[in-house]
């Protein structure tokens, strides 16, 4: 079988020189802006870190519990019943915000190195620049330190170019071409929500319920596009590079909207109670760690698209996210119903139910992972799960047909259903020796020409 792959190298080659780039004073511009950002957003951090340090310490009261931003009375409780202090739970906050402004400034760092003339590449780079110290800024623009003024505006520069660089993806141009005044429309509510936060339409509940609405219609448009762009407009590699970026966003956000979803239970959604105030420590922090996954993700993109299968990726995250989200319900429902049905039988009734339910959860782990990777499988990935059932089928043909003519046409139908090549060619070769005497007495071998389909 022989393939044509001159024509797709060379695809590959012009799509990757097609990308809008940079020259002359415009890439020495970009490198300016990219190195002002740099000290901008390190220069204001560690100008304002007292003032994080010290709201880090600080404990809400009234409908400042509400925002997530300070600690609850009851947090500072668990936080004392687990030996950390305010003081210490400031340090480790400060030395993971440092940790996370250094994971973002060395991507960006290496995609303006590898990718300097790219115009996309370096508006992503700026965009990671400043969301490495979203939090800090977020928190320092909420104070009344004199460092909330350039902490609003880096804030405001980093979800300004988030949503630019989700418009531009990952061509840098903007398509289809209304999708400009989108950008207008975003950039015109931010500007208000970021650099004015205490102006009077926040305070008016109604206007914020608009503004909200708002924000939800912009964040199903950026999505709509994308999903356009993806299906209509890209070329493989570019797709690629989509898949990366939508995995790296789209982990922190299923975390994210999996737990709030489940505060809708009394015992974790009270941030007074106990379990409530210990569960909402435990939830900011995995939601931090999966906040990595954003520079990762966009690094990956702009330089290694093409190094890992992305696919598999997605798909061991889709199997197993949704493996431990049925285990961990069926869990929770077999502990709750086992408790009532032993209560009155058994004294220790928790302890047994938790022992049986958790027996149950390991009996049901690999069985209801292949059904979910079936399921996955048949749904996301038709097409590799049909070519994955031809071969299986193809390789029982071969253990018992022995006609060639008839392997020979299987196979042919086989790599045409797999692989979907422009052409096929299939070359049998017959073998027929002949014994040749040598003058020394020897023999050689001599093999016919091969017939080809």
């Amino acid at each position: 079988m022989n393939g044509q792959h001159g024509p797709s190298t060379m695809a590959v080659s012009r799509e990757q020189h097609n990308y809008a780039r940079l020259h002359g004073r415009w890439l020495l511009l970009a490198r300016g802006i990219w190195i002002t950002l740099v000290v901008l957003s390190l220069g204001t951090f560690f100008a304002s870190l007292p003032v994080y340090i010290a709201r880090k310490q600080t404990l809400c009261a009234g409908t400042e519990c509400t925002t997530g931003v300070l600690l609850t009375p009851s947090q500072a409780e668990v936080l004392k019943g687990i030996g950390l202090s305010l003081s210490d739970y400031a340090a480790s906050s400060v030395a993971f915000a440092l940790a996370t402004i250094v994971v973002f400034l060395v991507v960006s760092t290496l995609i303006v190195w590898r990718r300097p003339d790219d115009r996309m590449a370096v508006l992503v780079a700026l965009m990671l620049v400043t969301l490495g110290t979203l939090d800090a800024t977020s928190t320092v623009a909420a104070s009344s330190s004199p460092w909330r003024v350039p902490a609003a505006c880096l804030a405001f520069l980093a979800l300004a170019f988030f949503v630019l660089v989700f418009l531009l993806f990952p061509t840098g141009q903007f398509v289809p071409s209304f999708t400009r005044w989108i950008a207008v429309v975003c950039l015109a509510v931010l500007v208000p929500a970021t650099l004015f936060p205490n102006n009077p339409f926040a305070q008016n509940p109604d206007t914020l319920l608009l503004f909200y609405l708002v924000s939800l219609a912009a964040v199903a448009t950026l999505a709509l596009v994308q999903f356009y762009r993806y299906r209509r407009v890209s070329s493989p590699l570019q797709r690629q590079q989509t898949k990366w970026v939508v995995f790296g966003l789209a982990v922190p956000c299923s975390v994210l909207v999996g737990g709030y979803m489940l505060t809708i239970f009394p015992a974790i959604g009270d941030p007074s109670a106990p379990f409530g105030a210990s569960y909402q420590l435990a939830f900011s922090a995995i939601i931090s760690c999966t906040f990595l996954l954003i520079p990762l993700a966009f690094g990956f993109a702009m330089l290694r698209s093409r190094l890992w299968d992305i696919d598999v990726l997605i798909n061991r995250t889709l199997v197993y996210g949704t493996l431990t989200a049925s285990l961990a319900l069926v869990y929770v429902g077999l502990v709750i119903g086992l408790q009532a049905l032993l209560r009155g039988l058994i004294r220790q009734d928790t302890s047994v139910a938790i022992v049986l339910s958790t027996l149950a959860s390991a009996a049901l782990f690999g069985p209801l992972r292949q059904r979910i990777q079936g399921i996955i499988d048949r749904r996301f990935y038709r097409r590799k799960y049909d070519a994955a059932k031809t071969l299986a089928a193809f390789s029982a043909t071969l253990r018992q047909e022995v006609d060639l003519d008839q392997l020979r046409e299987q196979l042919l139908v086989v790599v045409q259903e797999t692989m979907q090549p422009a052409h096929i060619s299939l070359w049998v070769r017959k073998m027929e020796r002949e014994r040749k005497p040598h003058l020394d007495g020897g023999f050689s071998t001599s093999t016919a020409p091969a017939e080809s389909t």
